[in-house]
């Protein structure tokens, strides 16, 4: 592993913050899903998500509908303020096919998924366990090349 000066200019967060303009990179986004980090509306809402599919998991199918409802109601929030705050390039950047909001919210509920499998399969038998976290892994890097090619233009993204 090559040797990394830490310091406020050269983590390797902060270096890929510079990517994604006012997006969260990746690594930032999944500290957020841990609860780690709230300085950012989009790691409120990630941390929000994750409470909703925390409850959706434990949810008796009364309550699903009112979960999903304010489930909607943080992607929109999110996708809003996409809208807002980054700009959208049209001219020659290809349409993505979901919403960054459904984006972070699908990597939510990957997020509780795997926590679920880690804590109630065995690790060393059970292969969903790997398959879990595998899953949320390529889900953030493509959340990561995904901010990143919005930023630069590259791509575009539904309206909310």
């Amino acid at each position: 592993m090559p040797y990394v000066i830490l310091n406020s200019d050269s983590t390797p967060a902060a270096s890929e913050d510079r990517k994604v303009g006012p997006l969260l990179g990746p690594r930032r986004l999944l500290r957020a899903i841990r609860g780690q980090e709230i300085d950012h509306p989009l790691a409120l809402w990630a941390s929000d998500l994750v409470g909703v599919h925390e409850k959706r998991a434990r949810a008796v199918p009364d309550e699903v509908f009112g979960i999903d409802t304010h489930r909607a109601y943080i992607v929109r929030a999110i996708d809003v303020w996409i809208e807002r705050c980054v700009p959208q390039h049209r001219d020659g950047a290809s349409l993505h096919t979901e919403t960054f909001g459904s984006v972070i919210d699908r990597i939510a509920a990957a997020h509780v998924s795997a926590v679920h499998a880690l804590t109630t399969l065995d690790i060393s038998r059970d292969p969903q366990v790997h398959l879990a976290w595998r899953r949320l892994a390529e889900l953030v890097a493509g959340y990561g090349d995904l901010a990143a090619e919005v930023v630069l233009g590259r791509r575009r993204l539904p309206a909310p």
